[in-house]
């Protein structure tokens, strides 16, 4: 029996790694010979601030790891004498302000290991395949060559269950020949291989602690891993797994694929809710274990897709921590990441950052149009205004180890033996290299067809160039099952196509390969190749076009590379196509294939240049650095973090007695411009009065408006208690009565501010006055915006001047108003009276108070001076993005305010279902939305 399949690996038979193991090169065996030897030659300088080839080794994290395995000699003579920035070599010198602890903490999807458990026994560890740049990145990090002590936390990534050696070796079918060579096979009745893992594996404490201890202990730098379990045997302490590859489905199939300009087919939304709780508790999970490694003064750097929700909630916990995100794939524009039904939440997750990196400046600029145009945060080419403060938005094009690739590709006997006999088997032949993962976005159809037509369009090249295209299997989800069969199928039919076309007996134009690459079949194709060619249709990074330029020092190879990659804006002497212009590609194959050694090596001297000088260590500074700047320039004390809902969840659940605070305008309602048409919806209404019929909730709608409107609004909900005009008036409970809380006060104040307010409402077109019982206040919401706010200034110095200085009134401005009242009467006063009143007979456990504007900080204010403890005090601000507050968290919009009382009142749909999922475990099948 063939061992089972792997998560991560692909249901179609010609992708078993039965077929994908199977060499590339024809005649070479595979010895599993490392190809790390000692370089000979001068060093290759990066302008870093250390030599790379007598640096001491980092940990060997990937395939294309920093250093050499062999430990490099001091070279005689000193090395060139270059000027570092101080931040590169000593940060804390370089930023005293910032009080750093020199250590970063970096949280990425996956720690670098595939894992390998059985109970009792040491863990097997073997190197995970892809992302390389970002383990060089973290190798060097974790060298005596950095500045910084690291630690590299992430998820242990599915665990396999060890297979005894003898067994395993029985269960592998025996091959006879490269069948990745030929036209893939198809059985339509074969059935998909069946896990069998049932009950799931049990992982004790003592395992889980052997593992630790081993990446810890064993592997350079430090590793924490995140436990990621379906079932929590408390009593055994004992985690149970069952379906690993949950963890990753939100992620690549909603994110992955929209990020890459795709979309998924309709669903009813069951399934996607789940995969969104599970990535919700993912990203909780990743915070947990970070906000117990941290230290004040560490950095945390999160990469990826996969945990865009871990900034917020890192900063939910740790208001000051220093935080940087990076995104490795595309980011789409507006039009098409406003289809994603998590679009808020995930924006507010990453805006938790204090700088937010991209591969390109297409895809930073998509970024800040989502966060203005979907949250309403102001942004520019630098940044957005977020929570009260500048989250920094900045482009760092990653680069590869280039030091690392040259030793490699040159430097080991194995490749210079697989370049040989590639050469004999196709000798007299052009030979162009595609390299892609077997996913739609990798272009792979386009690319056969783009060469199919530069066949047909220039004849004297048939029989005297080859495509090698080496399709690796996908790694993500979204790229599996029914439509990778289809993609698997269409990229075979064009191969077989193009082969019956313009192919014999003894030869075919394309040499396709379904298959895995040894690192020493990898480099050597790089270096036989006379053309590479990149037709992605989306990408972020693609490394394989760095790494062929290094490989390609002395043979000068064109790049061919689309426009659509991220490298191609680094790239910019590669001859840059379209993939979608097959004819387009045609033509710069045959430019490419017939370009002189000259117009070769002018054009490959630049871009290597660039590589070698743009590296991964250069990539890793430069981003640290920008990011310690940034700390330092814009002052983020003033931030205030997006709500956090399941601490919010949790504590209501808890809490036997709660108070409810909640201004009207701006908070349950949008800000409209005219204050009379802002009336409540139904859902708002039917909200509210499920959040007050529980008897354990006093819930107050505390407003500026006057008595008519709220009675009007919200007095059939008897539950309610209203006020009235700023705390003036208050209306109790299950009663009918108003109180005054000012009859006593002298209110002849209101004629002469009257008066002045009319004045500038003659002088101001669609301005008018509104008079309460209590305050006055001139209204410009119709009004030209800038006019309006320029009268309001003219009008406020003129009552501070004036009536202000006779009465004891206060003048404030308010969203497109200016008010007049006495300085006795605002919400901080009523909210200070009712959290005195509710918390006589028992202690308040739980209070929530939600504002949107300068009035609602009086509320905000007296809260804080409350002797409440902090965690059972929910303080809200809502809107503007750059607003400094008093308030502990906040919301966007009203209608976030809305859906946090829906998930008090029970209701588990939309971004809720992460908080629910995390406070209880699991969520609830699909109900009725409230």
């Amino acid at each position: 029996m063939s061992r089972p399949f792997q998560p991560g690996d692909s249901s179609h038979p010609a992708l078993h790694p039965s077929v994908t193991n199977v060499p590339v090169t024809p005649g070479v065996h595979l010895t599993g010979r490392s190809a790390y030897f000692e370089p000979e030659g001068p060093a290759q300088n990066a302008a870093l601030p250390f030599d790379p080839e007598t640096a001491t080794p980092g940990p060997n994290w990937s395939a294309n790891s920093y250093f050499s395995q062999h430990k490099q000699k001091p070279k005689s003579g000193d090395g060139p004498n270059l000027k570092h920035d101080l931040a590169d070599v000593d940060p804390r010198a370089a930023h005293p302000a910032l009080n750093l602890s020199g250590r970063i903490i970096s949280a990425t999807f996956t720690i670098p290991y595939n894992c390998s458990f059985s109970a009792g026994n040491d863990w097997e560890m073997r190197s995970r395949r892809g992302t390389s740049a970002l383990y060089d990145s973290f190798s060097y990090l974790a060298s005596s060559s950095s500045p910084w002590n690291h630690t590299l936390v992430g998820w242990t990534g599915e665990i396999s269950e060890s297979v005894p050696c003898a067994a395993e070796s029985a269960a592998k079918p025996q091959l006879e020949g490269n069948k990745a060579a030929a036209p893939i096979p198809v059985d339509a009745n074969a059935a998909a291989p069946q896990s069998t893992q049932t009950e799931g594996l049990r992982i004790g404490r003592a395992d889980r602690d052997r593992l630790e201890k081993h990446l810890e202990r064993d592997h350079g730098g430090k590793i924490i891993p995140v436990w990621l379990a379906d079932e929590i045997k408390k009593d055994e302490d004992a985690l149970v797994l069952k379906d690993q590859s949950r963890w990753r489905r939100y992620a690549e199939h909603e994110l992955y694929t929209l990020f890459h300009y795709k979309q998924n087919a309709p669903a009813d939304g069951r399934a996607a809710r789940k995969t969104w709780a599970d990535y919700y508790r993912m990203n909780r999970l990743f915070a947990d274990r970070i906000v117990d490694l941290y230290k004040p003064g560490d950095i945390i750097i999160i990469h990826d897709f996969y945990l865009m929700l871990l900034p917020s909630l890192i900063r939910q916990r740790l208001p000051n921590a220093y935080i940087g995100f990076f995104l490795h794939t595309p980011f789409p524009s507006s039009e098409f990441y406003r289809c994603l039904s998590q679009r808020k939440e995930i924006l507010e997750g990453v805006l938790g950052a204090n700088m937010i990196g991209f591969q390109s400046y297409s895809y930073s600029r998509h970024f800040s149009s989502c966060c203005t145009r979907i949250l309403g945060f102001d942004s520019s080419s630098a940044g957005v205004d977020a929570y009260g403060a500048h989250v920094a938005v900045d482009v760092f094009p990653i680069g590869i180890n280039a030091t690392s690739t040259l030793q490699q590709a040159f430097n080991d006997p194995l490749i210079q033996e697989k370049i040989k006999a590639m050469r004999e088997l196709y000798a007299g032949k052009k030979i162009i290299v595609g390299r892609d993962r077997l996913d739609s976005v990798r272009g792979v159809p386009q690319k056969l067809q783009a060469f199919e037509m530069f066949l047909e369009r220039y004849p004297e090249w048939q029989n005297k160039v080859v495509l090698i295209q080496v399709t690796s299997p996908s790694k993500v989800q979204a790229e599996k099952g029914e439509d990778e069969d289809k993609f698997v199928n269409k990229v075979s039919d064009l191969v077989a196509r193009i082969n019956g076309t313009y192919g014999n007996l003894y030869f075919s134009p394309v040499q396709h390969f379904p298959q895995y690459l040894s690192r020493e079949e990898y480099f050597a194709l790089l270096r036989v190749a006379d053309v590479a060619l990149i037709t992605s249709v989306r990408d972020g990074m693609n490394t394989t076009s760095l790494e062929y330029v290094v490989c390609q020092k002395d043979h000068h190879g064109p790049l061919i590379l689309s426009e659509f990659s991220g490298t191609s804006s680094s790239l910019q002497n590669a001859i840059h196509i379209n993939p979608w212009d097959m004819a387009g590609v045609a033509d710069a194959l045959n430019e490419a294939l017939t370009m002189t050694e000259e117009q070769r090596k002018e054009q490959h001297e630049k871009s290597f240049k660039y590589v070698v000088e743009n590296n991964v260590q250069a990539w890793t500074n430069n981003y640290l650095r920008r990011l310690m700047t940034n700390l330092s320039s814009v002052d983020q004390s003033f931030a205030t973090p997006a709500l956090d809902k399941a601490q919010l969840l949790s504590q209501y659940r808890q809490a036997k007695k709660r108070l409810f605070m909640f201004d009207y305008d701006g908070t349950l309602t949008p800000i409209v411009k005219d204050p009379s048409a802002a009336v409540p919806s139904d859902r708002v209404l039917r909200t509210l009065k499920t959040l007050a019929s529980d008897p354990a909730n006093n819930v107050w709608i505390i407003s500026g408006r006057d008595q008519a409107f709220l009675e009007e609004w919200m007095g059939h909900i008897s539950e309610l208690g209203l006020s009235a005009e700023h705390g003036s008036f208050m209306r109790r409970p299950r009663s009918e009565d108003w109180e005054n809380l000012t009859e006593k006060e002298d209110m002849s104040w209101q004629s002469e501010v009257l008066r002045v307010f009319q004045e500038y409402t003659e002088k101001t077109q669609g301005s008018f006055v509104e008079r309460k019982k209590i305050a006055l206040t001139w209204h410009y919401r119709r009004a030209d915006p800038e006019y309006g706010a320029f009268q309001a200034r003219e009008c406020q110095k003129h009552l501070e001047k004036t009536v202000a200085t006779k009465w004891d009134v206060e003048v404030m401005t308010g969203k497109a108003n200016l008010e007049v009242r006495p300085r006795f009467v605002n919400k901080g006063e009523i909210a200070k009276r009712l959290v005195q009143e509710y918390g006589q007979e028992g202690g308040l456990e739980f209070v929530f108070c939600a504002g949107d504007d300068f009035t609602d900080e009086d509320m905000f204010r007296s809260l804080r001076q409350s002797k409440l403890p902090t965690n059972h005090v929910f303080s809200v601000t809502v809107g503007a993005s750059s607003k400094q507050t008093l308030a502990s968290w906040h919301v966007v919009e009203p209608a976030d305010i809305i859906a946090v009382i829906s998930l008090l009142n029970g209701n588990s749909e939309g971004g809720n279902a992460g908080a629910v999922a995390v406070v209880d475990g699991s969520v609830p099948e699909m109900e009725k939305s409230i």
